[in-house]
């Protein structure tokens, strides 16, 4: 419940903000009546998402349980690239975002032009959270506690989004994008040693295990999912998975921590 929470809290006002910032070009160029179009394009972004989220979860249930468990586990390990990507993408693009958009928008004058911005400015962030959701579903075992913490989640960011777009309410954007920004990471990381641990099973080279605590805490339990919530943590893992989440949490971590002009530089290098 906790990961989804957060990654549906963060992504939900990303897209938020995003549609607040076209609609608040739009009305300072008065073109008021085009807010239709943003609104068509972000449903229809919103629509595309739930399908794919049906695709992934009708696709799964049609697998073998080998295949199905590399199905899982290659998901989780995209899922978790699309999230790192998107964490180092915001703190790049975030000073930037809102002439960027702007500076789109203002080329786009017909209607179809007008709904693909916000089409495609929505639909990243469907995509990265249906993939998110289905691994940690995966990862849990579980899906009602999972679509309680979406739903919560776009909830909070929704009214977030409005009252900020309304300017009733402040809010650090850049601290908020850090603070979540490291939460994420540690979710993620999580994330990826599930899908690490889903592959090897299916290799049959899981065998290697760290430490095995289930007797004492349950996965299902309160603890078992608080410390999956907060850590990404399961009860049980392997070598591999342990060495897993260590090795991302250090290395995603440590470039987060980088000052901007020093990332630009190493990929100006690279």
């Amino acid at each position: 419940m906790i990961s989804t929470l957060m990654i549906a809290l963060r992504e939900g006002l990303e897209a938020s903000l995003i549609i607040g910032i076209l609609l608040s070009a739009l009305n300072k160029s008065g073109r008021r009546v085009d807010f239709s179009k943003i609104f068509l394009g972000a449903g229809l972004a919103i629509l595309a998402s739930l399908a794919f989220a049906g695709l992934l979860t009708s696709t799964s249930l049609t697998l073998s349980d080998k295949a199905e468990e590399l199905f899982a586990g290659t998901t989780s390990i995209i899922a978790v690239a699309l999230v790192t990507w998107m964490v180092f993408w915001m703190k790049r693009t975030a000073r930037t975002m809102r002439s960027d958009l702007s500076a789109k928008l203002t080329l786009a004058i017909s209607t179809p032009a007008l709904v693909a911005v916000a089409f495609f400015a929505v639909i990243r962030e469907g995509i990265e959270t249906s993939l998110f959701v289905f691994a940690t579903t995966k990862s849990i075992n579980s899906t009602v506690a999972p679509t309680l913490g979406l739903l919560i989640g776009f909830a909070i960011a929704i009214a977030l989004g409005v009252a900020i777009y309304r300017q009733s309410f402040k809010l650090d954007i850049a601290k908020f994008f850090n603070i979540t920004s490291i939460a994420l990471v540690i979710i993620a990381a999580g994330v990826l040693a599930y899908g690490v641990g889903d592959i090897e099973e299916a290799l049959g080279g899981a065998t290697s295990g760290a430490f095995d605590f289930t007797a004492q805490l349950a996965a299902d339990s309160i603890g078992g999912h608080l410390i999956a919530g907060f850590l990404g943590l399961t009860p049980s893992m392997t070598w591999l998975q342990v060495v897993t989440w260590l090795a991302y949490i250090a290395v995603t971590l440590t470039l987060l921590r980088q000052p901007k002009r020093t990332q630009e530089r190493a990929h100006l290098v690279a």
